[in-house]
């Protein structure tokens, strides 16, 4: 496995032919959040921290000049911009996850107010798809050609060209709006898990061990570090597998199977966003943090 914890920046550096890069690993608000002045947040205010994007991965393959995202977060623009890096690959489609604020409210800038987007494709599920053909200001986008939907089915194969191809996995969450997937990302040499929301592992009718165990990256929900993170709120309403219960659960992979796993989806309260004893921790019992910009080879 090849990784990089920044973005590639000197000609020395092999890029890959078909990478896959991590644009965010915030969760849906990003780091920091709106109205929060709170210490997790104070480090950003005053200069010493820096922000962080809401999650999304761009897909790459660099001998055929394409490109494609999961998730159209807030953030949209700077990963857009971040996965061009001035080569500007041609987008071909946007991948969702699920219709929570953080996951798809970017599709906005391709619409006639921004970049006016011609039939680019949206792949969503069912649900997903529905909401957006129903409900404006995305149902515009539609009507006016900015995107075209295309379905997904739980469990089948999209093949992007002959040496990438993608697979949702349906998982449990809050779904008020829409299903919610994960995905697997296959290339000619890695494949890789991706998987930003769900409510447990325990509730998933996948085995989670053996889906890493079957993968060469896994980038899993990681959105809390513990129960209580949230001062003044039922943290049930808001169920995520707390980082202190993945590393538990997955305590008796091997060394090689732990480092695979890159927690991802920082909500702004998570200490592992920044250096410390818990992000320490993490990487002592042989797991890893995502880093933004990072790259794996496809």
């Amino acid at each position: 496995m090849m990784l990089w914890g920044c973005r590639i920046q000197s000609p020395e550096q092999q890029i890959p032919e078909q990478y896959l890069m991590v644009l965010g690993v915030a969760q849906d608000a990003g780091y920091p959040q709106a109205g929060c002045e709170l210490n997790c947040c104070l480090p950003y205010w005053e200069g010493k921290e820096k922000k962080r994007m809401a999650v999304s991965l761009g897909i790459v393959d660099r001998l055929e000049n394409q490109s494609w995202m999961i998730e159209a977060t807030p953030d949209f623009k700077d990963q857009l911009h971040l996965l061009s890096d001035g080569d500007q690959p041609s987008l071909k489609g946007i991948f969702l996850t699920h219709a929570h604020i953080g996951h798809y409210i970017g599709l906005a800038h391709l619409g006639r107010e921004v970049m006016g987007a011609q039939a680019l494709p949206v792949y969503a599920m069912p649900r997903m798809g529905k909401f957006l053909q129903e409900n404006g200001p995305w149902e515009q986008l539609v009507t006016l050609e900015n995107i075209k939907i295309k379905p997904l089915k739980n469990d089948s194969t999209i093949h992007l060209n002959n040496r990438l191809s993608i697979t949702p996995l349906l998982v449990p969450h809050r779904d008020e709006y829409s299903e919610t997937v994960g995905y697997i990302i296959q290339g000619p040499n890695q494949k890789v898990l991706f998987i930003p929301d769900i409510n447990k592992w325990e509730l998933w009718q996948k085995d989670i061990m053996a889906e890493i165990k079957d993968v060469d990256l896994a980038l899993l929900d990681g959105s809390f570090y513990q129960n209580g993170e949230l001062p003044n709120r039922d943290m049930s309403e808001i169920p995520h597998p707390f980082i202190e219960e993945s590393m538990q659960l997955f305590s008796t992979l091997s060394s090689k199977d732990k480092a695979k796993i890159h927690f991802i989806h920082f909500n702004h309260t998570n200490p592992v966003l920044r250096e410390g004893v818990e992000r320490m921790e993490v990487l002592e019992q042989g797991f890893q943090v995502a880093q933004e910009g990072s790259v794996s080879i496809l």
